[in-house]
């Protein structure tokens, strides 16, 4: 009997979720609102479910960057949380709800499902879309919002070598994105690079292994996408001048191909030659994978082994410091933190004494002081990590230019003064961007702003043709 897809596939994907979304389209709309929820948080039930998406007060709202969706997106706070809000239909809903659970089980880089709403209806009995919910990534930006701060020339590379990251692994573990844009991610610094995250995974598939054409067409519709949307950011001023669009989203493609080619070549060693097999794991260490498990067998001729990695998991120097100092940071912070590890350790005298005590010491007597200096208005711009690691860059451009180290305390000051006010955002800046986002709206029926004579409330008979921004829906 031929195995099932369904019976390769990796367990952990497969029990994800009770949801699964239904293939018959007339399958009936839930009569009553079903909330379907990954987190026990009581105050999702007095979100006010009965009114469409667009015309929640504002009280509810969080004031964050959004990127451009067609649907409607709101963060809305709930309890001490902040969740992203999406009205889409039900089967899309669902679905979506469904992958994201999957992806997580996999310890995959995309945002956490939180619920899937359905069975939504106004108070005349209309039924209203479904919308699912989302934890949102703290310290993450949308695309356009890191274009809006004042940026190093090389920030669209680093974004596509982030990109390019985040689809080996979403392919290797036989996720088809089928919609792989720059829209479609969230980004989050990482020491001087940035991390990736699936934000959209509407028209995903995870499968136990994609095909060549596959993955291809994944990455020409990158490369396509991020063209266009570079030159968009160009045409609004908000691109360096000398950045050329198509030599960026040629950049994807060969990054992806040479992580690729990292991750999954079988590589042959003579018998006198297997200490390779070390320097190919520690190259993978240092591109930020764990090799998990190496699968070695001997050629036909008998005089070479062929090696090839069987299982890498990203995350090498991350699960190290968290296993030191219990910090849950991005790998290239990870790599920055240990190395000052190394330098405390180093400078102290403490070579040989066991790691793991002198991290404790370390977290208490320099890392945790300087992080905790960070002013209470910039405790939501920036992760502890990514500041401390600011920090001591900063620490080092001083040093160099008085010609003398120069101490922490100090550098940290000179940094909040001079440096951390380019993380700001102000409400001016996000209103724009979240206009632009929502003039890329194709679903959303209501408006905040009413036109005369109106009272805004959509139970009152809304009618598109007295609203003057029914074309575009920008709120």
């Amino acid at each position: 009997m031929e195995p099932t897809m369904e019976s390769q596939m990796d367990p952990r994907a497969m029990k994800a979720t009770s949801v699964k979304a239904a293939d018959d389209a007339a399958h009936a709309e839930p009569q009553a609102l079903t909330i379907t929820a990954a987190s026990s948080n009581p105050k999702m039930f007095t979100l006010p479910w009965h009114k469409p998406l667009a015309t929640w007060p504002a009280d509810l709202l969080a004031n964050l960057p959004r990127g451009i969706s067609r649907h409607v997106v709101r963060f809305v706070h709930v309890g001490d949380e902040v969740y992203a809000m999406k009205e889409i239909t039900r089967q899309m809903a669902e679905r979506e709800y469904e992958i994201l659970r999957r992806l997580q089980k996999l310890d995959l880089p995309a945002v956490t499902p939180i619920a899937v709403v359905t069975g939504r209806h106004d108070r005349e009995g209309n039924p209203l879309e479904a919308i699912l919910v989302t934890r949102h990534l703290r310290f993450s930006l949308p695309y356009r919002a890191l274009f809006a701060r004042n940026l190093r020339p090389d920030t669209a590379e680093r974004l596509i070598d982030a990109l390019a990251v985040l689809m080996v692994r979403l392919h290797l573990a036989g996720f088809y994105w089928g919609d792989v844009s720059l829209s479609n991610v969230l980004f989050l610094r990482d020491a001087d690079a940035f991390s990736a995250y699936l934000v959209d995974a509407e028209t995903g598939d995870l499968q136990v292994n994609l095909t060549e054409g596959q993955c291809e067409y994944d990455i020409d519709l990158a490369r396509t996408n991020i063209i266009g949307e570079l030159m968009d950011l160009s045409s609004g001023k908000l691109l360096p001048d000398d950045v050329d669009e198509i030599e960026v989203g040629n950049r994807l493609v060969d990054r992806y191909h040479s992580l690729w080619s990292a991750l999954t070549d079988t590589d042959k060693f003579g018998p006198d030659e297997m200490w390779k097999i070390e320097k190919r794991v520690n190259k993978l260490n240092e591109l930020g994978f764990d090799v998990d498990e190496l699968e070695m067998k001997t050629a036909e001729d008998g005089k070479r082994v062929l090696v090839r990695p069987r299982v890498v998991d990203a995350g090498y120097a991350s699960r190290k410091l968290l296993r030191l100092t219990g910090l849950d940071v991005q790998e290239n912070q990870a790599r920055r933190l240990l190395n000052d590890l190394d330098a405390y350790r180093a400078s102290t005298w403490r070579e040989g004494e066991d790691l793991e005590i002198v991290a404790t010491d370390w977290m208490r007597e320099v890392f945790e002081p300087t992080v905790r200096m960070i002013p209470r208005e910039y405790r939501t711009q920036i992760q502890p990590a990514q500041f401390f690691h600011e920090v001591l860059d900063h620490r080092w451009f001083l040093a160099e230019k008085v010609g003398h180290d120069v101490p922490m305390a100090q550098a940290v000051q000179s940094y909040i003064k001079n440096v951390l006010p380019n993380y700001k955002l102000d409400s001016k800046a996000v209103a724009e961007l979240n206009a632009e986002a929502d003039s890329g709206v194709i679903d959303d029926e209501f408006t905040y702003d009413s036109p005369a004579g109106h009272s805004g409330d959509p139970d009152d008979d809304y009618n598109p043709d007295y609203d003057p921004d029914a074309a575009v829906w920008s709120h």
